[in-house]
């Protein structure tokens, strides 16, 4: 027989199972929803309540399961003590299943889970007060969510007003130290077989973890081992309440070891890496540091200085990864193509890694448009910023206050608002509040009909906004085209949306 225990994430108890584990029941298997120490009636908790805390509870648990399978299922913050207590019972456990839950390592916190970037600072260094942030409750506990701020914790599609109140009301203050004391992994788990569960409302989806993989983040290759397999639910991050059949039959097929896998087989170059799909002439470029600068032919020294369009890629991208962006054909084809337009192509390679460094990598746009502003090739009024995937939310900062040099800003299947589960990225990266300052500043948003859904609804957003305030945005449709199209979609349609894109961009720089 099967045991599936279920462990909640932060504010919430065992009672947010109940209707799956009704069900697990039902279909024959044990099911023991978890109210950990803290967390809900009967569990005090104290100022010394910790992320050690919970592992134990968990541990006193699965040594009292008398099961010849055990499946621990971690959603959201509870993967934390999920894993630290698999990690010490790893010959008790059959599989662990995170369901909308991240893939936290030795030392991680679950404090990158708390979406106030002002309270997480003050919980990093210690400090807690009761004013000012929402701080911590006491000195030690966090206040739960007001039923208006669930939503920054996590999409809440899919859930009635009713379930949602009910999530509110039952909600409890976090531990404090649950959150900051780093998680401590021996290596032990990483040997056990592994579901990620994506909530694709809640900004996750196979494709995007596929992508990923794909782009060579040695992090991920771990997902690629058989015994680690996916599904994907339509709803947002609380399946539990939202769908609670549907997440029953996931567990229950998780625990058989069935769905989909990501091929650790690579048997043609990754999509990325594949050629432009239009013929430009070939041309190398100035490096300069980070950026790269594809010239105009025979750029004599009197002539009167070009118009440049500076090239933002998107990622994370992990740093081992090689080559690096400013080297993929796609950027590579855009830089040479519109040099060969007559303006300077300008490509770049940002430290946006991780989605914590959105930050650090809106300074090394910053830095690289100056760099090409200053030089005497570059007519330093007319610039143009493009921006592609995730570095569609680099955008946020100049639509908000766009420079008068600032001729136009496109966007090529862009991301236009953070993903609800991107917890750790600004608030002040997301263009699909920006572009209500951008006054007439020309937008050219180039989407493709095949985008994954997640991505979809931000670019959604932005259009209804910049529709509410008539911002000047130029919209090229590519049909049967998908995210990252230039390099797989060697279409004619495709190959006509970068032209049109190409010659609007020039046209506004020339205008």
């Amino acid at each position: 027989m099967t045991a599936f225990i279920l462990v909640a994430g932060a504010h919430t108890g065992g009672w947010i199972w109940q209707e799956v584990a009704d069900r697990l029941r039902r279909s024959g298997a044990e099911a023991y929803p978890v109210t950990l120490t803290g967390m809900g009636e009967g569990r005090a908790a104290g100022p010394d309540t910790d992320l050690e805390t919970h592992i134990r509870d968990l541990l006193r648990l699965i040594d009292q399961v008398d099961a010849a399978e055990v499946v621990l299922v971690g959603h959201c913050y509870g993967i934390h003590p999920v894993l630290g207590a698999a990690d010490r019972r790893p010959e008790r456990i059959a599989r662990i299943v995170h369901l909308d839950a991240g893939m936290p390592q030795n030392g991680d916190q679950a404090l990158t889970l708390v979406p106030d970037q002002a309270v997480r600072d003050l919980l990093l260094h210690g400090v807690h007060a009761a004013e000012g942030a929402d701080a911590a409750e006491e000195g030690w506990r966090i206040p739960p969510p007001s039923h208006e701020e669930w939503q920054r914790w996590g999409s809440v599609a899919g859930l009635p007003p009713s379930v949602l109140a009910r999530l509110a009301e039952n909600a409890v203050p976090q531990p404090v130290g649950t959150l900051t004391q780093p998680l401590r992994l021996s290596g032990a788990v990483s040997e056990l077989p592994a579901t990620g569960v994506l909530c694709v409302a809640n900004g996750s989806s196979i494709a995007s973890v596929e992508g990923l993989v794909r782009l060579g983040d040695p992090r991920l290759q771990v997902l690629t081992d058989p015994r680690v397999t996916f599904f994907e639910l339509d709803t947002g991050h609380w399946p539990m309440l939202s769908c609670p059949d549907e997440v029953t039959e996931v567990l229950l097929r998780a625990a058989a070891g069935e769905g989909h896998r990501v091929s650790a087989t690579v048997t043609e170059q990754p999509s990325h890496l594949l050629p432009f799909l239009l013929d430009v002439p070939e041309r190398h470029p100035e490096r300069v540091g980070r950026v790269d600068l594809y010239l105009p032919d025979d750029l004599p020294e009197a002539q009167a200085p070009c118009p440049a369009v500076v090239f933002v890629h998107g990622g994370p991208v992990h740093p081992d990864v090689r080559p690096t962006p400013r080297d993929w054909p796609a950027f590579v084809g855009y830089g040479r193509y519109v040099a060969a337009m007559g303006a300077v192509g300008v490509t770049l390679d940002h430290r946006l890694h991780d989605l914590a460094d959105y930050g650090r990598a809106a300074e090394d746009v910053a830095e690289a448009v100056d760099l090409v502003r200053a030089d005497p090739r570059v007519d330093e009024d007319r610039v143009a910023l493009w921006y592609f995937s995730a570095g569609g939310l680099l955008s946020a900062d100049w639509l908000a206050a766009p420079p008068p040099w600032l001729r136009c800003v496109a966007a090529t299947y862009p991301i236009l608002a953070p993903m609800p589960n991107w917890g750790l990225v600004e608030s002040r990266f997301r263009p699909a509040a920006s572009i209500r300052s951008a006054g007439r500043l020309p937008i050219v948003l180039t989407r493709v009909e095949l985008e994954r859904a997640e991505i979809a609804v931000t670019v959604e957003e932005f259009l209804a906004a910049a529709k509410e305030c008539d911002a000047d945005v130029e919209v090229i449709d590519v049909p049967q085209g998908h995210h990252g199209f230039e390099t797989i979609d060697r279409t004619e349609q495709a190959s006509h949306a970068v032209e049109r894109a190409v010659r609007s961009v020039l046209g506004h720089l020339r205008g």
